[in-house]
C-alpha cells in the first residue's frame, strides 16, 4: 500500500517549472488585458469609462459560459497525449495570436468602431484562452495526490505567476514614455505583440512537460466529438449539478468570488490615486511609482508571502491559513488611507531616516542611469528630487496576504475536493469541471468588477478628459479603494469559517480511493 501511495506524492522540478510557466501566462494575459481595458482605452484612445467597463465585463459573461463546456470536454477526452495537454498547446497559440490582433487599434477611429472591434476580437480571444486555461487548471489538480504536495505545487506555480504581476505594472510607465513610443496608442499596439509572442512560447510548456493522471485507467468517460457533443450536454449538466452539491467546493467558490473580485474591482485605483491625487494628474511627475508599487506587491507576494502561507497551511491547515491571511489583508487595506496621504508622506520625507533612504536610492540610480540610458530604459530610473512616497509601500506586506493566500490555498483545496467528489460519485474524475466552475465564478465576478469599476469612476466624478481631478473625487476614490476589498475579504472569512474538509479528512479520503481503484 505505501508504495502505491507514494507513486504520485512528489512532482518533479521540471514539471513544477513548466506548470509555473503556464501560471505566468495565466496571469500575464488577463493582467495586461485589464491594464489596457481599465486605463489605456481611456487615456490612449479616449473611450468613455462606462464603455470601457462594458468591454471589460460583457465578453467575460460569454467566456464564463464556455468554461464548464471546456472542463467537460477535457475530462472526457481520450488521446495519446492525455486529457488536457492538446488543448493547453493549441489554446496557448490561439490566444497569443488573437491578443495581438485585438489591440491593433487606430486611435483616430471612432469610439463606436473601436468598441465593437475590441468586443468581437476579445470574445474570440477568450475562447482561445479558455482552451488554454481551463485544462491547465484541471491538470494542476491531478499532478499529485498528496495533501501537502498540492499546496507546495500551487505555491511554486503561483510564485512564478506573480512574475507576471511584477512585469504588468511597468506598462503604466513604458507605454506613455515618449522616449520609447511616439504616443501611448503605438505603445499599446507594440506591447501587445510582445506579450502575445511571450505568452505563446511559455504557454505551450505545460503541454510538453507536465503529466497528469493516466486517463487510460478511467472508466465511464463520454465520447467527445462534434457529433456527440450536443448529446452529451445532459451529462455536462449532470456533472455541474453534482459539483454544485459539493458544499466544501461551493464555499471555495464563494470565498474566491468575494476576495478576488473585490480586489479586481479596485485593481487600477491605486494607479489613479498615485497619478491623479498624489501627482495632480501628471504621469511624468508620477514617474515610476505606480509601477514600483505594484511590482513590489508582486515581489513580496511571490518570494515572501506565498512561502509563509505554504508553511502556515502545513502547520495549521489550509482553512486556518486562509482565515489568517485574509485578516492580515484587511489590516493592509485599511493602512492604505495613511500610506497614500500626501501630507504624511511629505512629513516622513523630512525625517533623517527617510532622507538617508533617499540618498541610498539616489546613489544607486546615479550609478545605473548611464547604463539605462544606453539601452533605452530611462523609464526604469527613479528621480528622488521630490522625495520618495515611502509610506505607500508600508501596507503591501499585509494586503499581499489576500491574493497570495487566495490562489495558493484555494487551488490546493479544490484538488482535495476532487477526491471527495470521486468518493461520492465515482469515475470519471472531474478536475476539468471543478476547475471550470471555479474559474467560472472568478470570471463572472471579474466581469462584474470591471463593469462596476467604470461605474465607480463615473460616480466619484472622475473625468477622463481632465488632467486635474477635484479633491472630492479623489477622496471618494480613496475610500472606495479601501472599503470595497476590505468588505469582500471579511465576507469571505465568514464563508470559509465552517469549511469542513480538513487535512485529516482529505488523507482519509485518499486512502479510501486508493483501496477502491489503486493509485492513478
Amino acid at each position: 500500500m505505501s508504495s502505491i501511495n507514494n507513486t504520485r506524492t512528489k512532482v518533479p522540478f521540471q514539471q513544477k517549472a513548466a506548470f509555473g510557466a503556464g501560471h505566468f501566462v495565466l496571469n500575464l494575459l488577463p493582467g495586461v488585458l485589464g491594464v489596457y481595458l481599465q486605463v489605456f482605452l481611456l487615456t490612449a484612445f479616449g473611450m468613455d469609462p462606462v464603455w470601457a467597463g462594458l468591454l471589460g465585463g460583457l465578453p467575460r459573461v460569454f467566456d464564463a459560459l464556455t468554461d464548464p463546456l471546456m472542463g467537460f470536454i477535457s475530462d472526457n477526452t481520450t488521446s495519446k497525449w492525455g486529457r488536457r495537454r492538446p488543448y493547453i498547446f493549441s489554446g496557448a497559440i490561439i490566444s497569443g495570436i488573437l491578443f495581438i490582433l485585438m489591440w491593433q487599434l487606430d486611435e483616430n477611429a471612432s469610439q463606436t468602431f473601436n468598441f465593437w472591434y475590441v468586443m468581437i476580437l476579445q470574445i474570440l480571444f477568450l475562447v482561445g484562452n479558455t482552451m488554454f486555461a481551463t485544462p491547465l487548471v484541471g491538470l494542476g489538480y491531478e499532478m499529485t495526490s498528496d495533501y501537502n504536495e498540492r499546496t507546495r505545487l500551487m505555491s511554486f506555480a503561483n510564485s512564478m505567476g506573480q512574475i507576471a504581476w511584477i512585469i504588468v505594472p511597468w506598462l503604466y510607465v513604458i507605454i506613455p514614455d515618449t522616449n520609447t513610443f511616439d504616443n501611448p496608442a503605438q505603445g499599446v499596439r507594440t506591447m501587445a505583440v510582445i506579450v502575445g509572442v511571450v505568452c505563446t512560447v511559455f504557454g505551450i510548456l505545460p503541454a510538453i512537460f507536465c503529466k497528469g493522471i493516466d486517463s487510460s485507467l478511467m472508466k465511464n468517460r463520454k465520447a467527445i466529438s462534434l457529433k456527440t457533443l450536443a448529446a452529451n450536454f445532459v451529462e455536462l449538466w449532470v456533472s455541474i449539478k453534482q459539483v454544485s452539491k459539493n458544499k466544501p467546493f461551493m464555499r471555495l467558490c464563494g470565498a474566491t468570488f468575494l476576495v478576488f473580485n473585490g480586489f479586481q474591482l479596485v485593481a487600477a485605483f491605486s494607479v489613479f490615486i498615485i497619478v491623479f491625487y498624489m501627482n495632480q494628474g501628471s504621469w511624468e511627475q508620477a514617474g515610476t511609482w505606480p509601477a514600483w508599487f505594484n511590482s513590489l506587491n508582486a515581489i513580496i507576494t511571490a518570494f515572501l508571502v506565498i512561502p509563509i502561507i505554504s508553511k502556515m497551511a502545513t502547520k495549521w491547515g489550509k482553512r486556518n491559513a486562509f482565515l489568517i491571511s485574509t485578516l492580515l489583508s484587511i489590516i493592509g487595506y485599511s493602512l492604505k488611507w495613511w500610506g497614500f496621504d500626501i501630507e504624511l508622506n511629505n512629513s516622513f520625507n523630512q525625517t533623517s531616516f527617510a532622507q538617508g533612504l533617499n540618498n541610498v536610492v539616489a546613489t544607486i540610480f546615479d550609478f545605473l542611469n548611464p547604463f539605462l540610458e544606453s539601452v533605452g530604459m530611462t523609464w526604469f530610473s527613479i528621480d528622488v528630487s521630490n522625495g520618495i512616497p515611502w509610506l505607500i509601500f508600508v501596507p503591501i506586506p499585509l494586503f499581499a496576504f489576500g491574493m497570495g493566500g487566495l490562489f495558493t490555498l484555494m487551488m490546493s483545496m479544490t484538488a482535495d475536493v476532487c477526491d471527495l467528489d470521486e468518493l461520492n460519485n465515482g469515475m470519471p474524475r472531474k478536475e476539468g469541471t471543478f476547475g471550470a466552475i471555479y474559474w467560472w465564478m472568478v470570471k463572472l465576478g471579474q466581469a462584474l468588477a470591471i463593469i462596476l469599476s467604470g461605474v465607480i469612476l463615473k460616480v466619484v466624478g472622475f473625468d477622463q478628459n481632465t488632467t486635474v481631478q477635484s479633491i472630492e473625487t479623489m477622496t471618494r476614490l480613496r475610500i472606495a479603494d479601501i472599503i470595497v476589498p476590505a468588505t469582500t475579504a471579511a465576507l469571505a472569512m465568514l464563508v470559509m469559517w465552517n469549511y469542513s474538509l480538513s487535512g485529516k479528512r482529505a488523507k482519509e479520503i485518499k486512502e479510501e480511493l486508493v483501496k477502491r481503484r489503486g493509485e492513478l
